[in-house]
């Protein structure tokens, strides 16, 4: 099928729709299924083969092709993630992020997004900070999410750290491991900021917990830093 188009229609949904099962594989369906835990219908089409998908329509409209918002499968939804990453202007990426997030029910589909936040720090912390007061557990992991991209400027980490106090008292545990998971690179990229965050942070119990143990899980800690850290752990 031609994926670099300057035109998509919603005629070539049905086409569209047939190529992409050409890559089902019904043998590793359930097993996908279950690492994604997502209620989407998948494939199970390999990680290589979305991105040259993506790839080839990103070579022409691909705006166009988000608006046919095709969502059948769970790979449908990761070529769209793919492709909103790609999106430069920020108000058009919120736009269509909004529509994504939405539909979003597994961790896979917000870990997919890469952000570029160059230049536009404060819309995207802005972003966060919306993001993470939804009803909705994966677009609060979104909101997180965007919070990485923020963590090489020591000038961010803050602000980081005011948006995740926000999560003490957060149930879900896909939402809980992105906290840890931020809370480990918050330690790596500016461990010092950290270390007083860590003495009067208003996170809860999991979160610090296992950010702690993924640092020491981690070979960019220092095995002095692993020793160390253990009396920030809540028994």
């Amino acid at each position: 099928m031609e994926l670099t188009r300057d035109t998509w229609t919603t005629e070539q949904i049905p086409e569209f729709q047939a190529y992409i099962r050409t890559f089902e594989n019904k043998s590793k369906k359930e097993w996908c299924t279950k690492i994604l835990n997502t209620q989407m219908p998948v494939l199970c089409a390999t990680t290589p083969v979305i991105k040259s998908i993506v790839g080839k329509i990103a070579k022409g409209n691909y705006l166009q092709f988000l608006d046919l918002m095709i969502w059948e499968y769970y790979e449908n939804t990761a070529i769209n993630g793919l492709l909103i990453s790609k999106i430069k202007d920020f108000d058009t990426m919120k736009r269509y992020l909004y529509i994504y997030s939405a539909k979003a029910d597994n961790w896979a589909t917000c870990d997919l997004l890469t952000f570029n936040v160059k230049g536009k720090e404060e819309e995207f912390f802005n972003l966060s900070r919306e993001y993470a007061k939804s009803e909705k557990p994966f677009v609060r992991r979104i909101g997180l999410y965007v919070l990485f991209n923020l963590l090489n400027d020591e000038k961010n980490t803050d602000d980081i750290f005011k948006i995740m106090d926000g999560f003490k008292k957060e149930e879900h545990y896909y939402v809980n491991m992105m906290t840890a998971w931020l809370l480990c690179e918050c330690f790596i990229k500016q461990r010092n900021k950290t270390l007083i965050y860590l003495e009067h942070n208003n996170l809860n119990k999991f979160a610090i917990n296992k950010g702690i143990q993924k640092c020491r899980d981690s070979r960019r800690v220092t095995d002095e830093d692993k020793e160390y850290l253990v009396r920030y752990k809540i028994k």
